[in-house]
């Protein structure tokens, strides 16, 4: 009997503290596209991916020139054509000159565009990927610290269920400077 009567009280205090627990813990709002703000965002996370964007810019242009060179050929291609269906006479070697750079321009875009994209996202992981997952640990310690229950992103809801909250639960601002106060230090950008 004592042995029950024992598991029924320390049960009761388990449900007590865990109700206790639960009534102390907060819910939190934050708005994850704000880590991005130049001025007021998470200015690591801003340096790196800036330091990427700014890094593949040069290859960025000169795949928009190509593109640009592209489009400049079938405008005189669709000349051409046009010429042809009013019984202009063209030159066909000039027109098949064309028709081949353009065939040449457009395989080398479409390489150096793909080429392109595939450095970047490499860069991407090996440069942003660290700062996410260090952000995401300091968002752990963030929540425990500070008795957050569970931290809702606002910029992820799609489905329309966060209707309204108070703006006393928005969090990002206070995380942004707790993440920025924070003295972790990861490789730097290369």
């Amino acid at each position: 009997m004592k042995f029950f009567l024992l598991i029924t009280v320390s049960l009761f205090f388990a449900v007590f503290a865990v109700s206790v627990s639960a009534q102390t813990r907060k819910v939190g709002f934050m708005d994850t596209r704000l880590f991005l703000d130049g001025k007021n965002g998470i200015k690591k996370y801003v340096d790196v991916i800036n330091a990427v964007d700014t890094e593949f810019k040069p290859a960025a242009a000169e795949v928009d020139g190509m593109a640009l060179k592209i489009q400049n050929l079938e405008k005189e291609l669709k000349a051409f054509q046009e010429q042809a269906q009013k019984g202009v006479q063209v030159n066909q070697a000039t027109v098949n000159a064309k028709l081949e750079e353009y065939d040449k321009i457009t395989r080398e875009y479409k390489f150096k565009k793909e080429s392109n994209e595939a450095r970047y996202n490499s860069r991407q992981v090996a440069l942003v990927y660290p700062v996410q997952q260090d952000i995401s640990n300091a968002l752990q310690e963030f929540t425990k610290k500070n008795g957050f229950m569970i931290i809702l992103d606002v910029s992820k809801d799609r489905t329309g269920l966060l209707l309204s909250w108070d703006e006393k639960a928005d969090v990002t601002k206070e995380f942004i400077a707790f993440y920025n106060a924070r003295s972790v230090t990861l490789a730097p950008v290369k």
